[in-house]
Parts: C-alpha cells; structure tokens; sequence
C-alpha cells in the first residue's frame, strides 16, 4: 500500500561514477526519511552502445511524465559526430528552462579565497548556441546559429527575479555581450532592465561578460543572483562552484512548467570509476534541490544539516581532503555513512539549512506583447567564392534584379566590397546584402528568389539566405564592420 506522502521520482545511475554516487545519495535520502517510489531508467553510454543517438532509452520517456522528476547521475556522452548530449536532449524535450545552480563557500572547512561567498547561477537551459544548429557551408567556414528569444528570455529572467523574492535575496545580475552582439544578447539585455523594473525591491545590475566575469572570480562576494544566457551560464556556473572550493561539491535543478530534472554539476568522471573514491556531495546538494521540489523541505533539511556537519567533523572524500584542515579521508560508501550518522544534527559554524516543510514551485506567467507590423527590406545572400572581391562584385552587378542594388558584400562580418581595405583577411564565405535600388520602395519574395536565380546563372550558387526585415520600422539586422 502506498503512502499518502510518498513521492514517485525517476533515478538514472549513469555512468562512470555516476552508479556508486547515486546508490550512496539514496541511502542517505531513505535513512533521512524520504519516502520515495523509485522507476529506474537507463540512460547514457548503455543505451548510446544500443545505436540510440539520443542516449535515452524509449521507455524512459513514459516513466518522466509519469513521475515528472528525474534525479539523473553523470552521464557520458561519445565525443564526435552522431551522439546528441543527454543532457540537452532531456532539457529541450521537457522544458526545462530554468537550470539553477547554488554556488556556497564552505571556508574554512574546505579551501576557498571567497569565504563569504554564496550566490545562486540561474541560467537559461534551451536556447543561445546550445539549440546545437551548426552547418559547414563552405570549405572554410562553419556556422553555429546562436537563438536568443523573446519568450525565452523572459521567462528565465523573471524566474529569477522570483527565485530571489521567495529566498530574501537582495540582488539580481546579469552578463552580457550587448556592445557586440547588439541584437541576439542586446534583446536579453532589454528585457532583464524591463522586468526588472517591475521588482522595485530588488538591486538590478548588467555587466558585460568579460569584466563580469573577472569579477566573478575575483570578488564573488558582490554578487547574489546571477540570470545569464544558456552557453554564459554553463561556463560561469563551474568556474562559481570551483571558486568555492570544489566543483564536485555542486547540484543543480533544471525546472520546467511539469517536469524537473534534478543532477550534480560534474562529469562521469570514468578514470575513478569503480574505486569506491568519488565524492557523492554534488548529486547529494541536486537530491536536496529535489526534495524541496517535491514539497519535501524537512528531508532536504535534514540531510543538508547532516552533510554540513560531515564537512565541519572533516570527514572529507580525496578530492577535498586538506591536510590539516580534514581529519578522516573516506571514500564514497563511508563518506555516505558519515552523512547519515549526524541525521538530526544541526552544524556549528556553516550556516544550516531551513527549508519550508512544504513550499509550492516557482510558477512563471509571460505577459501578452502586441504583434509588430513586420516588413521586408531586403535580403542577405551568402555565398561560396574563391577569388578577388572585386570580380565577385562584377559578376554580381551583372547579373542584379533590375529593383534590387548590392549594397555591400563582407567577409567574416567586415565590409569588404564596394571600397574595401586590401589588408582585409579573407576566406571563401561572402555575404551579399541586396536592397531596393529605390529607397524605400517595395519589394516581394518573388524578387529575391528571381535575385538568387540570376546568380545561379551566374555561377554563383547560393549557401544560405537571410531575410531583412523591420519591425515596427526599426531594422531586425546588423550592419556590417565599416558598413
């Protein structure tokens, strides 16, 4: 007979270290009381062996919607071409927009120059380069197509702020890279100051990335939450966990509208394999994040409360062991013993857990934007050429559709053509700006692909094309360098 308390979650051991770490994280949850019905599913490198490129085994979908959580050990996903990350594809498949990673200094128990440090990384989980859309489209040049959102943005910039209002925190940051990326990181730029304004309570800050980041990993202390965009995020969180002393100390959540994903922040790790040495501790901190999820709170309490202590009596794994400041080295199964004998003990010097018995999730509500008057300008035809510019421009004038003028042809995002600098490095990948010969005259689909098969007659076939529009007038595109 079931309890009326008892949750249903999904487990995935994983792979490398990931099978001893997650058997010890679940004897200390069932010893600390969590009443948990528990649906295995494989995932990772058995199933990619079986010629699954996704690395998830078909019925592991049904058991997630069932049960709605999964707590998922390391995974290792096969370098090169033809396997996708399991990671990404669980996230995308389910939602899970929201990957929340705490990063706390445990100073002085173990080593970190930022003893006070104690933020909360909430990166988006689906979008940026991460939507994994990359071509070779010339003998060149490769393209990654970096996706960046409205909807997206939003949404994960205002779980944010609501993340630091349930939690009591003070400060909201986000990174960027607006002075470049003008449109892509200046629209996640632009929401963050808009919804910000909406949390008049909360300090709201941007920085660019690159000083931001060295801010980061100088002085983490002047930072409480930080909201950054999927590829910022992923780097910043393990340099944020690393600064505190250990990566392999940090769990994260991925939270979607139905389904949650709940992991440490590490890799399998498959050198230690076997060797019963790996520290449980990250997929540990990603149990606790789940039990909170799942209403749970008390349990997530006890076991932090308990893993602090195991930290403070210096009952440390290899990867954390400092001689003078640990006092036991143990490996995986007695570091898990050590957790569960100080249950119900509370720690004397970290700051201890108190976690709300029950507490509803996050809910996150986008709000209605009016549709703009979208109008096509022009159009960006990128091309395959090995030659001088200006007989690559020759040939194009040439052969123009008499409403359309080349306006300009650039090389790696440089205007090289009409009036170019000699000195410009060039490879075989050009892109092509047409626009009416007339300024602000209309012009039709039918006109651009008439353009595209005057150059193919040309030949000069295209690679790919990029339409040019405005949006309530303001122009959705980017001018290139010396345009």
């Amino acid at each position: 007979m079931t309890s009326e308390n008892r949750r249903r979650i999904t487990v995935a051991q994983g792979d490398g270290i990931g099978p001893e770490i997650m058997e010890a994280t679940l004897r200390i949850l069932t010893a600390a009381g969590a009443d948990l019905e528990i649906e295995r599913i494989k995932l990772g490198a058995q199933v990619f062996e079986q010629g699954i490129t996704s690395g998830v085994e078909p019925g592991a979908w049904d058991s997630l919607r069932r049960t709605k959580v999964l707590l998922k050990a390391p995974i290792t996903t096969p370098q090169g071409g033809g396997f996708k990350s399991v990671n990404v594809t669980i996230r995308k498949t389910f939602g899970l927009y929201a990957n929340i990673r705490p990063c706390v200094s445990y100073s002085p128990f173990i080593p970190s120059q930022h003893p006070g440090m104690n933020l909360a990384i909430i990166r988006e989980n689906e979008e940026d380069l991460y939507g994994g859309i990359e071509h070779r489209q010339t003998q060149d040049v490769f393209q990654t197509l970096k996706l960046i959102t409205r909807p997206g943005s939003e949404r994960i910039i205002r779980y944010a702020f609501e993340y630091a209002r349930r939690y009591h925190r003070r400060k909201v940051t986000t990174f960027t890279k607006d002075n470049i990326m003008k449109l892509s990181d200046g629209t996640f730029h632009k929401i963050f100051d808009e919804i910000a304004a909406e949390y008049p309570e909360i300090e709201a800050e941007h920085w660019i990335i690159d000083i931001g980041t060295a801010k980061l990993a100088t002085a983490p202390e002047q930072f409480d939450v930080l909201v950054l965009p999927n590829l910022y995020g992923d780097i910043l969180s393990d340099v944020a966990a690393e600064i505190t002393g250990s990566v392999g100390l940090a769990g994260s959540a991925n939270i979607g509208d139905e389904i949650a994903m709940f992991e440490a922040i590490h890799g399998s790790a498959p050198p230690l394999a076997g060797q019963n040495i790996a520290n449980p501790s990250g997929l540990l901190m990603g149990a606790v994040l789940m039990l909170v999820h799942l209403g749970l709170g008390s349990v997530a309490t006890r076991v932090q409360n308990a893993w602090l202590c195991t930290i403070e009596d210096g009952i440390h794994t290899p990867d954390i062991y400092t001689d003078g400041l640990s006092t036991k080295e143990v490996g995986t199964d007695a570091f898990a013993d050590a957790v569960i004998e100080r249950l119900g003990h509370t720690p004397e010097r970290l700051r201890a857990a108190d976690y709300p018995a029950t507490e509803e999730p996050i809910v996150v509500r986008l709000k209605d934007r009016p549709i703009e008057i979208k109008t096509l300008e022009g159009i960006d035809i990128f091309l395959e050429y090995r030659g001088a510019v200006e007989e690559l421009g020759r040939r194009i004038e040439d052969h123009l559709n008499p409403l359309l003028t080349l306006v300009m042809i650039s090389n790696r995002g440089q205007k090289v053509y009409p009036n170019g600098a000699a000195e410009t490095f060039c490879v075989d990948h050009w892109r092509c700006r047409f626009q009416p010969r007339i300024p602000g005259s209309t012009i039709t689909t039918a006109d651009l692909i008439d353009q595209l098969t005057r150059l193919d007659a040309a030949g000069l076939p295209f690679i790919k094309t990029e339409g040019l529009y405005a949006f309530d007038g303001v122009p959705g595109y980017s001018l290139s360098q010396g345009q």
